[in-house]
Formats: C-alpha cells, sequence, structure tokens
C-alpha cells in the first residue's frame, strides 16, 4: 500500500511501495546484501538491460534496501524519483556531471560548502567543466554570467557556513527562461524548505546530515522533480538532446518518457550512465541505517530548530559574542527569503563571533564538554568548529570571505539534547574566550 498522505511524519515511516518483506511479512527493511540477482528469462534480463522494465541488475546501479530509502526521500522532498550515492560530495558531483561535459560550464552561488567549492573550482575544472561563482544576493548575477554553454544554476538553501538564504524562486526562474535547470542542495533544511515548490528542477542531499542525524553512515541523494522540460531548448541541454552512444543511439530526453511513461530523464541517467560508469553506489547497510534516521527526521527536526532558537537568543545577548549569524537575525531581502523559503524554521546552524578573534574562537571550542569538536554537521549531538582552520583551510582568505568564513567565525551546529545543558556549556566556551581576551590583553 502506497499512502496517499502529504505530511513529512508519515511520509517518512511509509512513503514509497514498501509495505513489509513479501517473503518473510517483516516490517523492518531488510538489509538485501547481495550483489546480484537471479533474471527470471532471457526476455527478462534483455528488458531490464534496455530500460523496458525498470527492476534489479546489479547492486552498483539498484538495490532494493536502497530503493526503501530513494522512495521516501522522493515522497518527503515532493519529488518524482530519488538516486541514493556513497556520500553528498558523490551526489554533487553527479548533479553536475549528468548535464555538462568538457567544454560547458554551470553558474554556482558563492554561498555554499567549502568542500564543493574545492569540487567546483578544482576538480571539475581539471575536469573541463567551468564554474562560474555569483553572489546571489543579486538573483541576475546568474544571468550575467551565462552563456550558450551554461548547462545549470546551482546552490545551497541555506548555505554552510555563510547561513544566507538563497533566493530559489527568482533564480529558478530566469533559469527556465534560458532553458537551465536550477539544483539545490538542501542538505541544511530538510522539510524546513521544498525547493521544487519554487521551481527548482533537482534537489541534493547529503543524507550524512540532518537526514541519517546520527553520525554513523555516510550517504547521499540526487532527486529529481520530473518538472524540467529536458527538450524544450534542446541545444541547452545536449546531454538529453543527441544520441547517447552508450543505449543504443537514444535521445534520452525524448525515448525515457515515451518508454517509462515519466519525465524522468535526468535521474534515469545518472543512475544507468553515471552510477552505472563511475560506481558511487551506497551500500546497503548504509541506506538502512539512513533509514532509521529518516524514520525520526520529523520529530528530530522541531527539537533542533527550537533549541536553535533559544541558544540563538542568548548567544545575540552575551557580551563575549561580537556578532551572531542566523536566519532569524538577517536583515532586509535576506530576512525575506529566510521568512519565505524556511516557513519560520530557521535551521540549526548557527555562526558566531567570538570576541579576541582566533584565540578566543580556539579558548571556547577546546574549553566546550558537552559539544562535539568535528567536522560534520545534523547530527543530533551538538557540535562545534572553527572552519577556517578545518573545514574551509583549503580555500584562500579571499575565497573563505566570499563563503562567509572569517579568521575568528565558529560555526554551531544545535542537536537535541536539553537546551539548558547546551547553554550551560556555551557559557564555560565563552567563559573560556573571555580568560582568553584577558590573557591577551595583558
Amino acid at each position: 500500500m502506497t499512502t496517499t498522505s502529504k505530511h513529512p511524519e508519515t511520509l517518512a515511516l511509509h512513503g514509497g511501495s514498501y509495505r513489509k518483506d513479501t517473503t518473510t511479512n517483516a516490517v523492518a527493511v531488510p538489509i538485501y546484501q547481495t550483489t546480484s540477482y537471479e533474471f527470471n528469462s532471457v526476455e527478462h534480463a534483455s528488458n531490464l538491460f534496455s530500460l523496458k522494465d525498470l527492476g534489479n541488475i546489479y547492486s552498483r546501479i539498484m538495490n532494493p534496501t536502497n530503493a526503501v530509502l530513494e522512495e521516501r526521500l522522493a515522497a518527503i522532498e515532493g519529488g518524482a524519483v530519488a538516486l541514493a550515492l556513497s556520500s553528498g560530495q558523490a551526489a554533487s558531483a553527479f548533479s553536475i556531471q549528468n548535464v555538462a561535459q568538457a567544454g560547458d560550464n554551470i553558474v554556482c552561488s558563492t554561498d555554499i560548502y567549502g568542500g564543493t567549492w574545492n569540487l567546483f573550482n578544482n576538480t571539475l575544472r581539471a575536469q573541463g567543466i567551468d564554474v562560474r561563482f555569483a553572489d546571489p544576493s543579486d538573483p541576475e548575477n546568474f544571468r550575467k554570467l551565462t552563456d550558450d554553454k551554461t548547462r545549470a544554476f546551482y546552490a545551497e538553501t541555506l548555505p554552510n557556513p555563510k547561513l544566507t538564504v538563497f533566493p530559489i524562486e527568482e533564480v529558478a526562474n530566469i533559469g527556465r527562461s534560458l532553458g537551465i535547470p536550477l539544483i539545490v542542495d538542501n542538505t541544511a533544511a530538510p522539510l524546513s524548505c521544498k525547493p521544487f515548490d519554487y521551481g527548482a528542477a533537482v534537489v541534493v542531499h547529503s543524507l550524512t546530515k540532518w537526514i541519517g542525524g546520527h553520525g554513523t553512515s555516510v550517504g547521499g541523494a540526487i532527486i529529481d522533480g520530473a518538472n524540467f522540460d529536458w527538450t524544450k531548448f534542446p541545444e541547452r541541454q545536449p546531454n538529453f538532446n543527441q544520441p547517447d552512444p552508450s543505449y543504443w543511439g537514444w535521445v534520452l530526453g525524448k525515448v525515457v518518457p515515451e518508454v517509462l511513461g515519466a519525465n524522468i530523464a535526468y535521474a534515469v541517467r545518472a543512475r544507468f550512465v553515471l552510477l552505472r560508469d563511475l560506481g558511487s553506489a551506497i551500500s546497503p547497510n548504509n541506506a538502512f541505517n539512513i533509514i532509521q534516521g529518516l524514520e525520526t527526521l520529523p520529530l528530530r527536526i522541531k527539537q533542533h530548530n527550537s533549541n536553535a532558537l533559544e541558544v540563538a537568543e542568548f548567544l545575540k545577548g552575551h557580551d563575549q559574542v561580537s556578532k551572531v549569524t542566523f536566519p532569524k537575525f538577517a536583515e532586509g531581502k535576506a530576512k525575506e527569503n529566510a521568512d519565505k523559503y524556511l516557513n519560520d524554521n530557521y535551521g540549526s546552524m548557527i555562526g558566531i563571533e567570538v570576541k579576541n578573534g582566533v584565540e578566543g574562537g580556539k579558548a571556547f571550542i577546546d574549553a566546550l564538554q558537552l559539544h562535539y569538536h568535528v567536522a560534520n554537521i545534523g547530527d543530533s549531538r551538538s557540535l562545534a568548529i572553527h572552519p577556517a582552520s578545518t573545514t574551509h583551510s583549503q580555500l584562500s582568505a579571499e575565497e573563505q570571505l566570499k563563503a562567509g568564513v572569517t579568521p575568528g567565525y565558529v560555526r554551531l551546529c544545535v542537536g537535541i539534547e536539553h537546551v539548558e545543558d547546551i547553554i550551560e556549556d556555551l557559557k564555560i566556551g565563552l567563559d573560556a574566550a573571555s580568560k582568553a581576551t584577558t590573557t591577551a590583553a595583558a
């Protein structure tokens, strides 16, 4: 039975077609720890390989455990189909490689995670895909950087660590008028924002973060909204409008809707070309663990967001904090975007400038007892890190500033512990920062 509910609390548990294991009647999703699947006949095998039927061929390409995760992810995002991958970085890379080849370019927001910046600015460039960075404070900057080789726009809903909400609808509308899809990394705003509602064509997630939620498993996902016409501007999207040499010269943008009856050419190409050839498959064990996190995501997100509001208010009034970066505290257009896209759920990441800059920040982090000092976000536990010396250290000083990272910036990711305990631990850190200031002044 497939639920007709639109509520995330229900979809996280019942989204998709899985109800029970048909062999054993087991309710929990089994871990299908297998590499391959027996075909019923030569005709069955032929139909699978020719995409006339969608079914299990080999676990590099698909797996029944992974399929349950994919169906539920598509359901909670309001998309058509999803592809689970080995990591969020793999998802980011695939999302671009699926539309762009050597000689092409994409336009990307400057406000993105440092690892994605490295991937785009260095690795993809080395593969011949040019990445142009646009300041999203003016959506028209995306149009200005577009030429006839631009294949996609890319952004993060709630960019880490700048935390300035991206103008999804404005940029999506610009892109659609030009035949360019907007790809949105929604990792930091699951359930809070639905990018498909505002015109995004593809949504990307690092499942390692809030969706997994327990710091146990790495994974990523691409979700196809099936809402973008890949054939309307054929010269703009050659991957979907020119014969594909790996599938008998098919024009995927036309054949996939005809054969499968759905506008999911993007997801089909990502799975049956990129995943088939590059092999960034998520293990069924990791998919199982992430499913466990997904089932409680709606409850955890509420606690994350509630705690973050209280923590942000506390930090805003503390004399050892010179600045608090939090979407609710934004001003002007940035505040309008936060209210529009996050629906009063401002996320659980907070940026702070501790007085005395780098030395104060170091003292603050080293003194924390409850918070974990780790390079992750979205864990159930509260986390803290100094991006300039860790997650964004491979960026130049200029690139760090563009991404919102100053030398004294500390990123907090508020967990689901009792908020009083979180705040008490922050007081310990801020007291240490105060002493570091006093020592430096002396």
